[in-house]
């Protein structure tokens, strides 16, 4: 089995002389070469750097085409209308699956038809030279997102193309996304995208890295996610980043957004080794949005409003068209315009909620139980941790399609709309934060005279969508 270790220099240029060889612009890529390009660029580029520094909330949307003419005007539209801070490149999901020919397909189509065939930027089949391209084209650091399990051509190419900031890693691009790839497979894979980022930063081109954070982005209780994003935070300071920032994806209820995000940095900070900056960054809403671009700005402003009192680094916005699938520009510029609008106006106030303090020292609590039983089942190594721990059920995730994860934990809102876990299964937690838990969905049921059941983890997860946060029954009928 494979453990937390760093890669080896010799098998790190023996792993990416492989990957390269996997399609025609892997032969482009040169890392000393690479490593002047990046030397050459100016600082409003340095993707660690303008993170890092920033005195309040850097705005990025989600946006990708498969064009890079059409990505430049897509990504200067968001900048300049949008007044996004940071940039990102959504990959497609061809090349999320490694299938470039099918990939390069749909680009040939996407030139000569005009038409987006591709649902997001096909970064491999572009090369190094068309990243560049992309990158001198937009004053503001650009960001690689995308979804795959097997990144490390993806990363390869677009490190060399110039971005400085690459999303995912082993477990929040498996568990969340595919069934074809076994944890142990992906942990492997992503150490070698984690020490290529480790390489270029010793270099002195610090690669920033950030865990996707909502993972399946339905009702995923806070203390799960902070656990993971720690698992992946280490495994990639192991293999020499040292900028890293970690994701967390709104459940909704102020109160728990802006504890979990409090405990996210406090436990960044704590369990990450000091030679790492640890930023984080808050997903506006990730589940199902209201069919009326009225409500679903509500939803934004709401985002908005918890990212003002908790002030992460970076948000994550969402357009007032989530409903309908991909937004247009004009749409994906509206969102970003609504955060900071709301942002802009409470950033300054002084907003005392009470209960935060609380919330954030049971969140803390429930993320050390899991941070404990990873190092247990693991012998104090994290990779072998987290292997076996999924494996026995004692961490989870609700909700989730890979075969690495039992997705046998449920969750369910209590009568404050913060998000507990209704069934444990075999997950490892003390005795008396499940009492808390099972107290809280039974003032609930007794507030909506029912009884407890998995028709309330069914009625939350379409809530938001139909304008509500908690999915009470309507009348009697209901319950």
């Amino acid at each position: 089995m494979i453990r937390d270790e760093r890669i080896p220099a010799d098998e790190l240029r023996r792993i990416d002389e492989e990957i390269r060889a996997d399609w025609p612009t892997g032969a482009d890529v040169d890392f000393d070469e690479a490593i002047a390009y990046h030397e050459s660029l100016p600082a409003s580029k340095r993707f660690a750097d303008v993170l890092e520094e920033a005195t309040k909330p850097l705005l990025q949307p989600r946006a990708g085409v498969p064009c890079l003419d059409d990505q430049v005007e897509l990504l200067e539209y968001l900048h300049g209308e949008g007044k996004a801070d940071l940039l990102p490149t959504t990959i497609d999901s061809y090349t999320r699956d490694n299938e470039y020919e099918k990939a390069q397909e749909g680009l040939e189509n996407a030139r000569e038809s005009g038409e987006d065939t591709l649902n997001g930027f096909p970064a491999v089949n572009h090369g190094v030279e068309g990243c560049r391209e992309l990158i001198e084209a937009i004053d503001a650091p650009i960001e690689v997102r995308h979804g795959t399990p097997d990144a490390r051509l993806l990363a390869a190419i677009t490190f060399a193309g110039g971005f400085q900031s690459f999303e995912g890693g082993p477990i929040s691009y498996n568990i969340p996304y595919t069934k074809r790839h076994g944890l142990e497979e992906t942990i492997e894979k992503w150490q070698f995208v984690d020490r290529l980022a480790g390489a270029y930063t010793e270099r002195g081109v610090r690669i920033n890295r950030e865990p996707f954070g909502p993972l399946t982005g339905t009702l995923v209780p806070p203390s799960i996610a902070i656990a993971i994003m720690l698992v992946e935070g280490q495994l990639a300071a192991t293999q020499g980043v040292r900028s890293v920032t970690l994701g967390y994806g709104q459940v909704g209820n102020v109160v728990q957004d802006v504890a979990a995000l409090n405990a996210l940095q406090k436990l960044g900070d704590e369990f990450l080794p000091d030679e790492v900056v640890v930023t984080t960054v808050f997903h506006e809403w990730m589940g199902g949005f209201p069919p009326d671009e009225a409500r679903a700005n509500g939803v934004i402003s709401l985002g908005g409003m918890t990212a003002a009192i908790a002030r992460p680094d970076k948000v994550i916005t969402k357009s007032p068209q989530e409903f309908q699938g991909v937004p247009t520009k004009e749409a994906n510029a509206s969102g970003l315009r609504t955060t900071r609008q709301v942002i802009d106006m409470a950033i300054e106030q002084e907003i005392d909620i009470d209960g935060i303090a609380e919330e954030q020292d049971l969140i803390e609590r429930e993320t050390r139980c899991l941070t404990d039983t990873i190092l247990e089942h693991g012998d104090g190594d994290v990779v072998r941790g987290t292997i076996e721990a999924f494996d026995s059920g004692a961490l989870d995730v609700p909700f989730a399609p890979s075969d690495s994860a039992r997705g046998a934990v449920l969750p369910a809102r209590d009568d404050d709309g913060r998000v507990r876990i209704f069934e444990w299964a075999d997950l490892a937690m003390d005795d008396d934060i499940k009492e808390i838990h099972r107290a809280r969905l039974s003032r609930r049921a007794d507030t909506e005279g029912r009884d407890q059941s998995f028709r309330m983890v069914a009625d939350d997860v379409d809530a938001i969508s139909d304008g509500k946060l908690i999915g009470r029954p309507q009348n009697a009928g209901d319950v």
